[in-house]
């Protein structure tokens, strides 16, 4: 992938090699979950969200570049998406999709244009 949709954005202050899993996360409204798993694979990074009852356990894959911030004193992966836009994200099964390439070209049109944005002009 050379996508830019899939690196952390140098203002994130996300470090590579910092182990994320487990950490809280935070959409632009409010708690959704923790990290449960993570990559810093260059241009294929991102972390799983484990939404737990919030909704309902499921779990979703986020591309980076939606990190808007890591708190590395809180322990806190802070996104720049609404709860909403993660709720309706497609949802994410390891064994099914973590070496699937056409599923994250799914999940990189779902962050550009599809699911809740309108205009089709994506949140990324």
């Amino acid at each position: 992938m050379t996508d830019r949709i899939w690196s952390y954005g140098t203002e994130s202050g996300h470090l590579a090699g910092v182990d994320l899993t487990g950490w809280r996360v935070e959409s632009a409204d409010g708690h959704i979950g923790k990290v449960d798993k993570h990559s810093d694979e260059v241009d294929d990074a991102y972390p799983v969200v484990d939404t737990g009852v919030w909704i309902f356990g499921k779990e979703v894959l986020i591309p980076a570049s939606a990190v808007a911030r890591v708190d590395l004193e809180e322990y806190t992966v802070h996104l720049a998406l609404s709860k909403e836009q993660v709720k309706d994200a497609p949802e994410f099964v390891s064994d099914k999709h973590l070496a699937d390439r056409q599923y994250r070209e799914e999940i990189g049109k779902y962050y550009r244009t599809g699911g809740p944005f309108s205009g089709g002009t994506g949140a990324l």
